[in-house]
């Protein structure tokens, strides 16, 4: 082994480890990656930047263009909503419908704004059906990595896998070359979750109001500030109501006037009637050395006005958002959003104390209090998904129709072979633009540039581990292992330890790293490399054990109320139903 070799596969377990326990985000990872292969010399400059114009990356900025054109024109809003009126008639049926319209609409968009969109719709039908949304929103989550295998643009990880093929000599995939295998694990994953899945999901969240479900009963009060109260005029910010009880004061009436989410210099005054965030049974202990009294159950004054200047709402930190791993002190939430946080449920976890030093992540789902002044910019900021119903957002319906001819363009000219997906998707992203479906500012908000950044900075660990041989040297380790139970026990090992390390890290990074390795364990065969890809390609895309192996599963995971334990209860069984599947349909599909 030479050095070279040694010091790439040193790098490559530093970042499968990185990505797995992510201590630093996945796309800084990719370029800390990136820069150690250009200072090692392994890689020239050429090739350590040439992620940033690898049509795969390119591509798959330009589907993000493409799928906020359906989202913007509200397509998907639309027939959704349709949809979701069946489940007062037939839960069943409905969820039938359900599934199969996220699995369409997956098949040629980005999947993850898909669920964001379907989310908060069966939130509020859950409610009025006084149904479990947990048992509605894992197998819409499932059914939109389903449909994502069926197409060449179902998802990144699959323009990303093709382009590493071209790269190698290999013919690129076309639009529906992944059809047959992914119609079939639709086909079975659907039924799968209809029958045994649904009855193993159990019912985590009730059909309650947003304030039972984070159990906000007890630690929403109102109290009196007596005279003789040390925060009696002094700065909200530094009472000793917050710096010594760990208040957090939402709203203080005055006079006949209510301050809503008053800022942290507003002076406290005796006779100051506060709402506050806390454990009661703390004030209760608490309240006479302070000096406030607990306030009889009433109405709150000018609940009407109240009603006006704020909204409860429940969001959910997004994949990929700029809030995950800050807390929100960091990020001066309060400040930044005009709004302040009643309760986190972090990593299946309700929290509804000391929340300011919480770190989030991705998936957590907070119980906000906002004013609705501001609500506007908390619903169109990219670093959180509104699930909970607050009016339905601006859609540009007259343009529905050119948004669908466009994407169907796009389709049918790579489905035909007229030009390769970069050019059309391109063109197509263009055409939404001149056409009114978006404006230039919605393309740049619509690009996830933490997944840009991340394939730029971990596509050239793909072509340090073909230069230094990287490559060749695992798949023969790999040869030595299964090489003698023949071609087919090669495709299961690969599907096996794709599905297995994607669960646990980035589906993108999970293809990079093993379809160099898949092509060269192929040519030390002398077989077609297609089938060991698409083992690669299927299983990347199919990740259901874990709540942070795919963007979906991360989406539901607050939302849903779920607990680890219930992905890997579902999704095992099903992730091995489709391991078998894989193993067996792949080598009829693609000889070789």
């Amino acid at each position: 082994m030479s050095f070279e070799i040694a010091f790439v596969l040193l790098l490559l377990v530093i970042a499968v480890v990185m990505f797995a326990t992510e201590k630093f985000p996945v796309d800084l990872v990719a370029l800390i990656v990136m820069a150690l292969l250009l200072l090692s010399g392994i890689i020239t400059p050429e090739e350590g930047v040439s992620g940033f114009s690898n049509s795969a990356t390119v591509t798959v900025g330009a589907m993000f263009t493409l799928s906020a054109g359906l989202f913007k024109t509200g397509v998907v809003n639309y027939l959704g909503s349709i949809i979701g009126r069946l489940f007062k008639y037939n839960f069943l049926l409905a969820l039938v419908a359900v599934m199969v319209a996220v699995g369409l609409f997956s098949a040629f968009i980005n999947n993850t704004p898909v669920v964001a969109i379907f989310t908060p719709l069966l939130l509020g039908i859950a409610r009025e059906i006084k149904a479990s949304p947990s048992k509605m929103l894992m197998p819409v989550s499932f059914a939109s990595m389903f449909g994502g295998v069926c197409t060449l643009i179902g998802t990144s990880t699959n323009i990303l896998v093709s382009s590493i093929a071209e790269r190698h000599g290999q013919r690129p995939f076309s639009m529906f070359e992944f059809a047959p295998l992914g119609v079939v694990m639709f086909a079975v994953g659907t039924v799968y979750m209809l029958t045994i899945g649904r009855r193993l999901i159990p019912d985590r969240r009730s059909s309650g109001e947003v304030t039972q479900t984070f159990g906000m009963g007890e630690y929403l009060a109102e109290i009196i500030l007596l005279p003789e109260a040390k925060s009696v005029g002094k700065p909200l910010g530094n009472s000793p109501l917050v710096q010594e009880v760990e208040l957090e004061i939402i709203e203080v009436y005055r006079e006949g006037r209510l301050l809503t989410l008053p800022p942290p210099e507003t002076l406290l005054q005796a006779g100051d009637l506060l709402r506050v965030r806390c454990d009661v049974e703390k004030i209760r202990k608490l309240q006479e050395r302070l000096g406030i009294q607990l306030r009889a159950e009433g109405h709150w004054p000018d609940e009407e006005e109240e009603a006006k200047e704020t909204t409860l709402v429940e969001a959910v930190i997004a994949p990929n958002s700029t809030l995950a791993g800050k807390s929100l002190k960091q990020s001066r939430f309060r400040d930044v959003f005009g709004a302040i946080a009643l309760a986190i449920r972090h990593r299946g976890t309700l929290m509804r104390e000391h929340l300011e030093n919480i770190r989030l992540s991705a998936g957590d789902a907070l119980l906000l209090k906002v004013k609705r002044d501001h609500l506007d910019q908390l619903k169109q900021d990219r670093a959180f998904v509104i699930v909970s119903e607050v009016g339905l957002p601006e859609y540009r319906k007259r343009k529905m129709i050119p948004a669908l001819l466009v994407i169907f363009g796009v389709v049918l000219a790579a489905t035909l072979n007229l030009t390769p997906i970069l050019i059309s998707a391109i063109a197509g992203s263009v055409l939404l633009i001149l056409t009114g479906c978006l404006d230039p500012e919605d393309v740049y908000k619509a690009v996830e540039w933490k997944v840009i950044f991340l394939l730029a900075g971990v596509l050239p660990l793909g072509v340090a581990m073909e230069k230094t041989g990287a490559a060749l040297f695992i798949s023969k380790g790999l040869l030595l292992v299964v090489g003698a139970w023949g071609p087919r026990a090669i495709v299961a090992a690969f599907y096996l330890v794709t599905s297995l390390l994607t669960e646990a890290m980035s589906n993108n990074a999970t293809a990079v790293l093993l379809a160099p390795i898949a092509i060269s364990t192929a040519e030390s065969l002398g077989v077609d490399a297609r089938p060991l890809l698409m083992a690669v390609t299927f299983a990347a895309s199919a990740s259901f054990m874990t709540p942070v192996g795919y963007q979906t599963n991360t989406l539901i995971y607050g939302p849903g109320q779920y607990k680890f334990a219930d992905f890997l209860r579902v999704g095992t069984p099903l992730n091995m139903l489709f391991w078998v599947l894989a193993t067996l349909l792949i080598p009829r599909f693609w000889p070789f």
